[in-house]
């Protein structure tokens, strides 16, 4: 066989390999984008639209009142309706203004995210968090006050927990009591806080309120968008 045509035959070889290699690369690329952005229409990842947002998404690790990841929390990434992110940005804006940030703890929360917590409030000895989060409530309690129930607002993506820090410190602002804490200290209005924690309180309470948002009056941390898109209806698909 002629020395030029071996040449050729070679070349076309490594071409072809190449192409192929190029294609698959390019079809993994395409597949990785499709899978962060297909998210249900009205829905958005919270970094897209504010990306100086501080985060700190709990129920993706350890640091929660289970004790464990929750399931359906496959990322570390923050999901909201279009409409509440809209609003939260408003927010944020104001408080950039003001040497302070918002800290998301949780938005969108996966139904089946809530069925974990159920199983686990049913099983009376699994308290491995209990001093940290609900010390004083024992753990049969939990449905009764409302701790743990069927549905959530967040389900709906247009709930929100968070905070706020201190952008010359770069710390949370002291509340009084730490995220998910079960008891009346975390109230709106509980008196038995210092009145430094009061005025870190109003400050979150009335700037979110001011910009759309409904709080939760037994949760500092928890508000819902008014007129939120998908009142009632509870979404299942996964956080990633």
């Amino acid at each position: 066989m002629p020395f030029f045509l071996i040449i050729t035959l070679l070349f076309d070889f490594i071409t072809l390999a190449l192409m192929k290699q190029l294609f698959i690369f390019s079809l993994l690329i395409i597949l990785c984008v499709e899978v962060y952005t297909q998210l249900p229409e009205g829905f958005v990842y919270i970094v897209d639209e504010i990306p100086l947002v501080h985060s700190d998404l709990r129920y993706c690790h350890e640091n929660n009142f289970v004790g464990n990841p929750i399931e359906g929390y496959q990322e570390n990434v923050l999901i909201l309706t279009l409409d509440a992110t809209k609003a939260l940005k408003k927010v944020q804006d104001e408080l950039l203004k003001k040497g302070f940030s918002l800290k998301i703890f949780d938005a969108y929360r996966p139904q089946r995210a809530v069925n974990h917590f159920r199983k686990w409030a049913r099983n009376l000895n699994d308290t491995l968090n209990k001093s940290v989060f609900y010390p004083d409530v024992a753990k049969k309690n939990l449905f009764k006050y409302g701790y743990i129930s069927t549905r959530s607002r967040h389900s709906s993506g247009s709930t929100i927990d968070l905070t706020l820090v201190n952008l010359k410190t770069n710390k949370e602002m002291d509340m009084g009591t730490p995220y998910d804490y079960f008891g009346k200290e975390s109230w709106v209005t509980y008196e038995g806080i210092t009145d430094a924690q009061k005025s870190n309180r109003n400050l979150l309470q009335s700037i979110m309120i001011k910009h759309g948002f409904r709080n939760y009056p037994q949760e500092w941390w928890h508000f819902t968008l008014r007129g939120e898109p998908f009142k009632n209806q509870y979404f299942d698909f996964i956080i990633e």
